[in-house]
Parts: C-alpha cells; sequence; structure tokens
C-alpha cells in the first residue's frame, strides 16, 4: 500500500506494522520503533499512523489522511517533534493529556514521540503513567536509536519494530524512485552515507553538503602531526558550523516571517511592543534548536571519519570490500601505506571515545583535538 513506499530495506517491519494495523487481535496500546540513523524510524512511524487513522476509507480517503499525517493536522494525530537537545517535561505532559480524548473521525488517537530517548528520566516517568493505564483507542508510537535508550519500565510496555541498515543499493534506489535523482549520484550519495537515507539526499542535491564532506575526508588524510591534527580540528569544526548553519537558517527566517505574518505583522514591519515577547521566546527555541543542530553536525563529521578509518583499516588487513570512500581511494591507499591496522583500530577507538565525550558536553574542539592525535599515529 502507499503508506509504506517511502521505507525501503524493511520488509519485515513493514509487515509487522501492516499487519498490526490490519487486523484489530495483533494490535497493541504501545510501540517502540528502533534503528540506526537514517534507517527510517520516523517515515515507518507516519505510515503506521496513516494506516491506523485511515481504516474504513476509501483510496481517496486514505490520500488525504496521509497528506493530513505529513502535514500533522489530523485531528486525531498528535506528533512531538523536537530539535532541541531534550523532550521536556511540559511537552510530555500535553501529549498525555491529548491521549486520553477519544478520537474525533478515526477509529484511533496516535501519539507519536520521535527521538523518544531525548526524555530524562522524570519525563519518562510522566509517559509511563500514560503507558500503565492506556486510553481503550489511543495508539502511541515511540521512536529511539535502541531499546536500550529508553527505561527498562517504559520497554516492558511497548512491543517493539526494529529496523535494519539498508543497502546501499535500496537506498539508492529510493532516491532514484522518489526523488529523481541519477542512479550514478544516487549510488555514491548514498554509499557515502553509509545507507542514513535523509544524509543520502542531502549529498545526492546539494553541492554545499558534498563539498563540505569531501573537504572532511581530505583534512582526515592529511593529519600527519600535532600542529596538522590541531588546524584540522578547528577546520572540521568550521565544517560542522556551516552545515548547521546552512541547515537552519533558512529554516528559521521562514519560521519567523510565518509567525510574524500569523501575528498580522509583515516580514520587516515593526513588530508591537506587546508581541516582542511571543517573538523572544521564539528566537529562544531557535538558539536551542542551533545547538542541537551543530551537536548534530559535529556528529555527522564524526561519522565520516569513521569511514575513513574504516576504509584504511580494510585496505591494511587486505579484506576484499567496497570502500565507502572509493572517489578518493588512491588517497586512501597512500594513506594506508603508511600505518598498521593495529594503528587504524587505535584511531576508531578514539572516534568512539570523541562521541562520548561530545555527548557528556565536551567542547567539541577539545575532543577532536584528542581524537585526532591518534589519526597521526595511523599515517
Amino acid at each position: 500500500m502507499v503508506f509504506w513506499d517511502e521505507l525501503t530495506g524493511q520488509e519485515d517491519a513493514v509487515r509487522l506494522v501492516e499487519h498490526a494495523a490490519a487486523d484489530p487481535s495483533a494490535m497493541t496500546h504501545a510501540w517502540l520503533v528502533t534503528g540506526p540513523p537514517g534507517s527510517g524510524r520516523s517515515t515507518l512511524a507516519a505510515a503506521f499512523a496513516s494506516a491506523l487513522l485511515s481504516q474504513g476509507e476509501g483510496e481517496a480517503g486514505a490520500a488525504a489522511v496521509r497528506a493530513q499525517v505529513a502535514a500533522r493536522t489530523h485531528p486525531d494525530l498528535a506528533m512531538l517533534v523536537t530539535d532541541r537537545v531534550v523532550i521536556t517535561v511540559d511537552e510530555v505532559r500535553s501529549l498525555v493529556a491529548r491521549s486520553y480524548t477519544s478520537p474525533s473521525v478515526a477509529a484511533w488517537r496516535v501519539v507519536v514521540i520521535e527521538d523518544a530517548d531525548r526524555m530524562s528520566e522524570r519525563t519518562s516517568n510522566v509517559l509511563l503513567k500514560a503507558l500503565e493505564e492506556p486510553p481503550p483507542r489511543t495508539v502511541w508510537i515511540l521512536c529511539a536509536p535502541s531499546e536500550a535508550d529508553l527505561l527498562p519500565t517504559i520497554r516492558s510496555r511497548v512491543r517493539s519494530v526494529r529496523l535494519r541498515v539498508p543497502s546501499v543499493a535500496d537506498v539508492a534506489g529510493l532516491l532514484v524512485r522518489r526523488d529523481g535523482v541519477d542512479p550514478v549520484v544516487a549510488e555514491r550519495a548514498a554509499r557515502e552515507a553509509q545507507s542514513h537515507i535523509g544524509m543520502a539526499l542531502r549529498l545526492a542535491t546539494d553541492d554545499a553538503a558534498r563539498q563540505r564532506r569531501d573537504e572532511t575526508v581530505r583534512l582526515a588524510l592529511g593529519v600527519r602531526d600535532a600542529t596538522s591534527a590541531v588546524l584540522a580540528a578547528a577546520a572540521l569544526l568550521d565544517l560542522a558550523k556551516a552545515d548547521a548553519e546552512a541547515y537552519g537558517q533558512q529554516r528559521d527566517d521562514d519560521e519567523r516571517d510565518a509567525f510574524l505574518r500569523s501575528l498580522g505583522v509583515e516580514p520587516g514591519g515593526a513588530v508591537p511592543s506587546q508581541l516582542r515577547g511571543d517573538l523572544r521566546r521564539l528566537e529562544e527555541d531557535q538558539k536551542r534548536r542551533a545547538t542541537r543542530s551543530l551537536r548534530d553536525g559535529v556528529d555527522r563529521i564524526l561519522v565520516d571519519l569513521l569511514s575513513v578509518q574504516r576504509d584504511l583499516l580494510l585496505i591494511r588487513l587486505g579484506v576484499p570490500g567496497e570502500l565507502v570512500n572509493a572517489s578518493v581511494e588512491p588517497a586512501l591507499r597512500e594513506a594506508a601505506a603508511t600505518g598498521t591496522a593495529a594503528e587504524a583500530v587505535a584511531a576508531l577507538d578514539a572516534l568512539a571515545l570523541a562521541r562520548r565525550r561530545i555527548e557528556g558536553n565536551v567542547p567539541p574542539l577539545l575532543a577532536m583535538e584528542g581524537m585526532l592525535m591518534s589519526f597521526r599515529t595511523a599515517r
């Protein structure tokens, strides 16, 4: 059915939720969709919600429901999507209150929380109460990278749907079919994105994103001593900031203009004093979102660096296999010739440590400087 068309490489998960949506005896009140970044967690949650909310509708009605879910305007759908570092208690309390109201036009009321791993323990306990005593016609759909990212008490009250990493061919095929991307460009983007669907689309359609990634790989391969490691760390952080700004600036501007228009103020016009507080709150939300965007941008840089060390390790071990960064294979082989497999493993360990440190609020520049010091021994 059309609900599932944008999912790729997830046939087992699709069959599971499709059967549940069609058979009331297979339904449960709470679901947890897990999978690596870019595997399609949010897409599956939206498709599942569309299938539930369109029960009893004809083909035209189902298409209308799908459009409402995509726009997040269906009266029986509540979605919590955050670009900030954490999901707040008040946001979850609001969802819980809505979950106890009966559906108005559909057979179900569906509540979706993307990035449920961003809930603190206190916030999770607010949700737990709703999962312990669920209303009869409400379905919760939570999304997270893994089951371990949620409290055991939450995990015990949900049914898990696990997504896997789709193949490069599956992701490339989706870009060609859905977005009209050239097959050669789609294959390279899918490979360099390591099957992350959203990032593959950016690499396939955004020249600046491709250039930033190419520069990341070049910097990684250019680390030879402590000085070049420190300089590369600063340059990589600049790339992450540029990526975050490119992703967020236009969105912030559009959001601000739409907010002002909703208050009757034309873009560029003077904001009445009584509305400035509302505008200030919007700007504060955008600043918090920018913090999350920068952290995500740094993590994307680290994932790209992981792919470089992975390629170096394969070459040094003589293991046959497709390189993620095949477009710079000569430079990879040159770098591989100056180091050992053990040094590549040490660099991979340093990358994992840097990710943990940044997650623990160590300044990204310091974490990356320490990490790149290990790269010089891998040359």
